[in-house]
């Protein structure tokens, strides 16, 4: 569904990307791993059309993103870490306002919500302002708007950070549906019981190169380690100034 090829972007004379290239299959859950400032969150605003790659391709089902890039926003829910929702909206106001926006009639979008409110546990404060919300609460609310044209392809930025055990949980278990549903899922997270419970694959970027793509079984097997932790440290450490393996 999505072919990444010699994908690179700069911010003056920064190398955020570079030279990326991998494929992601329709229907699976990556999980987008690497340290900080790694160039996730870079890759990802460009996968939601909302960045310009300096060079290099993105495809979708054979499509350029940079073509074409309100038709394929269609197509793609995307929550990032630092997701604003309008405070003095309540949550359903706030969904009718992006599903508007998207176009979705008064009736299939009234449905659409109290749909999603069901799924996401959101019936007791669907009708309270944003600000009132909490930390769990509010990613609930992005992941609503995220999903409320029915997007084929969901993209999630750090989606459980700062988040307690509970409301991780259950943002989680959001994802899973997703995936269950057969959209396709990339999601960048520091937790590797996250991506033990939940991807098909991984894409490891370190100083915006890739450095792992395959899946899970294939991290432990290529470094030899058990937890997958210590089987990222040993993929990104030779990568690493210094570092020793």
């Amino acid at each position: 569904m999505i072919e990444v090829e010699q994908l690179f972007k700069s911010y003056g004379p920064r190398e955020a990307i570079k030279n990326l290239s991998f494929q992601i299959e329709k229907g699976e859950v990556v999980g987008f791993l690497g340290p900080n400032g790694a160039g996730k969150t870079t890759l990802l605003r460009i996968l939601s059309t909302s960045l310009k790659p300096t060079s290099g391709v993105v495809l979708c089902d054979g499509e350029d993103l940079t073509k074409n890039p309100l038709e394929i926003r269609k197509r793609i829910g995307f929550v990032s870490g630092n997701t604003g929702l309008y405070g003095r909206l309540t949550a359903r106001e706030m969904l009718r306002y992006y599903g508007k926006l998207h176009g979705m009639a008064a009736a299939a979008l009234d449905e659409r919500i109290a749909s999603l409110a069901r799924k996401l546990d959101m019936g007791r404060f669907l009708d309270q302002r944003n600000e009132t919300l909490s930390s769990g609460m509010r990613q609930k609310v992005s992941i609503a708007r995220a999903l409320i044209h029915d997007p084929e392809i969901l993209l999630f930025d750090e989606l459980t950070t700062g988040l307690d055990v509970a409301a991780a949980e259950s943002v989680l278990t959001v994802v899973a549906a997703c995936k269950s549903e057969g959209r396709t899922v990339l999601f960048s997270t520091h937790h590797m019981d996250e991506v033990d419970q939940l991807c098909d694959s991984v894409v490891i970027i370190h100083e915006g190169k890739l450095c792992f793509e395959g899946g899970v079984d294939a991290m432990r097997s290529q470094t030899g380690e058990s937890f997958l932790d210590k089987a990222f440290l040993r993929l990104i450490r030779p990568k690493t100034e210094g570092a020793t393996t």
